[in-house]
């Protein structure tokens, strides 16, 4: 018989934390319908002040096609909040639009409470939305001059999403949703020239949490309809590795990045202690960005490009292979 959909992890909580201030940790299938850390107890439990500054919310998107790879991000640090969004030509190897902006405090950025309320970004003309309809159809439009997006995808018939929620050393508790690749359509138009987007796949990853003041993480994330993962190594230890297989959401182990940090775009390395993942990654170019703003400062580059190797659904399964799945990788460290 084959295994249903959710059979590998327990049904998310529908609530975070839950009614007794208690944050249930560990990976789950599915969403959840409220993040509210202000309802934390002990010990985890912060004062109002120490949260405005180190809850971090952000919302971030993949578009994926054989021609194109579009990624996007709208960022509340609390104290502030930023956007981005970049559109990379996987046959010219190079990023043909781009948009990034820091905005004002509390007035350019809404980063939901949870990932079915949406996200938006205004700047002086410039917009970025994403809107969810009834928890499964989400609908995004970019309008930034020359460079415009207008895509929908739908989570309705996909693999469930993974839900993770842990401790973090130097903050208090965190919270991420990830999403399996999801059916595409759309355009993008980068100046004079239009990107269509039928038959690629979107993701999204969702995070919400009270971070430590300096955070840094690597993190790999490639999808098509039947396979993709989601693999982090740093602030979230392996709380959010994860395999999508064929409808399957599959928890997986410590992720291991072997790469040169002084040249992203060499080949990297990403294997899981566990024996389940073992992939080779290609960039084939990047999206960079640092910035000092004195009090915070971010290094940050995500390379795009393509990983080949094999993937596993248990220890005793046949490897199935990868070859060529789109997707990024990404070195980042803020002090925000």
């Amino acid at each position: 018989m084959r295994d249903s959909p959710e059979d590998s992890l327990p049904a998310a909580p529908r609530q975070i934390p839950e009614r007794d201030g208690q944050a249930r940790f560990g990976r789950f299938a599915g969403a959840a319908a409220s993040i509210d850390w202000s309802r934390l107890a002990a010990p985890y439990a912060r004062s109002a002040l120490w949260r405005r500054f180190h809850h971090k919310r952000w919302q971030y998107i993949a578009l994926a096609t054989e021609e194109l790879f579009c990624g996007l991000a709208i960022v509340d640090l609390g104290w502030t909040n930023t956007a981005f969004a970049y559109a990379f030509d996987r046959r010219l190897r190079k990023e043909v639009a781009a948009y990034s902006q820091n905005g004002l405090p509390g007035l350019s950025a809404r980063v939901a409470q949870h990932p079915g309320q949406g996200s938006a970004f205004h700047w002086l003309g410039n917009r970025i939305v994403h809107e969810v309809h009834d928890g499964q159809r989400h609908r995004l439009a970019l309008h930034c001059g020359a460079f415009r997006i207008e895509a929908e995808f739908l989570a309705a018939g996909c693999a469930p999403l993974l839900l993770a929620v842990g401790p973090v050393c130097g903050g208090s508790v965190h919270a991420t949703q990830k999403s399996p690749g999801m059916p595409l359509t759309g355009k993008v138009q980068a100046g004079q020239r239009t990107y269509d987007l039928q038959g690629g796949v979107a993701s999204f990853d969702y995070s919400n949490g009270l971070l430590a003041r300096e955070t840094a993480w690597q993190w790999a994330s490639a999808h098509n309809r039947e396979l993709g993962f989601n693999l982090q190594s740093g602030y979230f230890g392996d709380q959010e590795n994860a395999l999508w297989l064929d409808g399957r959401l599959i928890p997986l182990g410590t992720a291991h990045f072997e790469h040169d940090a002084a040249d992203p775009l060499a080949p990297w390395h990403i294997r899981t202690d566990d024996g389940l993942l073992d992939l080779r990654f290609q960039p084939e170019g990047a999206r960079r960005e640092d910035k000092n703003l004195l009090i915070a400062a971010s290094r940050y580059v995500q390379p795009v490009g393509s990983f080949s190797g094999w993937v596993k659904s248990s220890s005793d399964a046949a490897p199935r292979t990868v070859t060529r799945l789109v997707g990024v990788t990404e070195d980042h460290f803020s002090r925000w």
